[in-house]
């Protein structure tokens, strides 16, 4: 998710109660909630789509899980004792005690992988023991509904702390509300992944139901699998399959599903450029969806169905000037 929802998500978990475990909660909860995006600073020595395959990885698993807490701890205790000995220290801060500083770091870090989860990009979850991507489907990376559920519990619980009523309660409420609005956008995820087919054999191709913004209600249906990739429109289309080595069979999709690209290509063998090519090595890596489209001169582009947009090259894309597209089997 952004950087804003993570640090709501921290701030409602203090005013939940956490704050009051120790001096500098807060921030350690805030930080804490922020701080696996460190691997972010790979766009200063990474270019292209090498980016993509580093990111949500490393600082993201287990060790680090309980590393980056253990060294946000110690900055925020080593502060505190400097502000001490200069004497700026607010008379109003709790005693910092380091053991529950570290557990409120530690909570926030724990609470940034679930997040990051729950929309299409993906998270390896078990870097460095497994590089295996993890998809939660359920929310769009910028989700405005849950900025308003996780700003209005925050709010609404330091109007009650300054005027000095009980202020944990709206927070702690809000948390359940964003737990509960969690879990709708996934069943909605769920239900609209297995009504895409029209017969049995959902199971020979993966589905991908892509939150969109702002209608939380909606998903993009994606529909495919060794590069040809199939999106909710508004025309009928039957997709040819296999399953367990019988001969390809027609499966009829939801009438409103379509190919994603009209210039979509076969996808090429790459398992010999990705040797040489380290930006379509790392493509590979991160992409779910990969399938290959006609670039002007003929060539092929690689792009991946969940960030698809002919208009913004590069990012999400990686283009093989030396591939020459081949056209689809006709279906």
């Amino acid at each position: 998710m952004d950087n804003l929802t993570h640090s709501l998500v921290g701030a409602v978990l203090g005013q939940a109660g956490l704050k009051r475990t120790t001096g500098l909660a807060m921030p350690a909860l805030i930080i804490g909630a922020n701080l696996p995006d460190v691997d972010a600073a790979c766009f200063f020595w990474l270019e292209g789509t090498e980016h993509l395959a580093f990111r949500r990885g490393i600082t993201h698993g287990p060790p680090a899980l309980v590393l980056l807490p253990l060294v946000l701890a110690g900055l925020l205790w080593a502060f505190d004792r400097w502000q001490t000995k200069r004497g700026t220290r607010p008379e109003g801060r709790l005693p910092v005690r380091f053991g529950w500083l570290y557990a409120m770091a530690f909570i926030g870090c724990l609470s940034h992988p679930f997040f990051d989860w729950l929309n299409v990009y993906g998270i390896r979850l078990l870097e460095p023991f497994s590089s295996q991507w993890f998809y939660g489907d359920t929310l769009f990376i910028i989700d405005v509904w849950l900025w308003a559920l996780l700003i209005g519990s925050v709010w609404w619980s330091r109007r009650r702390e300054t005027a000095g009523g009980e202020w944990m309660r709206p927070a702690r409420v809000g948390i359940a509300a964003a737990l509960a609005y969690i879990g709708v956008n996934g069943f909605i995820s769920l239900t609209a992944a297995h009504n895409i087919y029209e017969t049995d054999m959902s199971d020979t191709h993966e589905q991908i139901s892509s939150p969109v913004p702002l209608a939380f209600w909606r998903r993009e249906v994606l529909v495919g699998g060794e590069g040809e990739w199939f999106v909710e429109k508004d025309e009928p289309t039957v997709l040819l399959g296999t399953a367990g080595g019988r001969p390809a069979e027609p499966i009829t999709l939801r009438p409103s599903l379509k190919p994603i690209s009209d210039d979509a290509c076969k996808l090429p063998d790459l398992a010999e450029a990705c040797r040489t090519n380290p930006q379509l090595d790392a493509f590979l890596f991160w992409s779910r969806a990969p399938f290959a489209t006609r670039a002007a001169d003929g060539s092929v582009i690689l792009y991946d169905a969940r960030f698809y947009d002919p208009r913004a090259r590069g990012r999400f894309s990686v283009a093989l000037p030396d591939v020459a597209c081949e056209e689809l089997p006709a279906g």
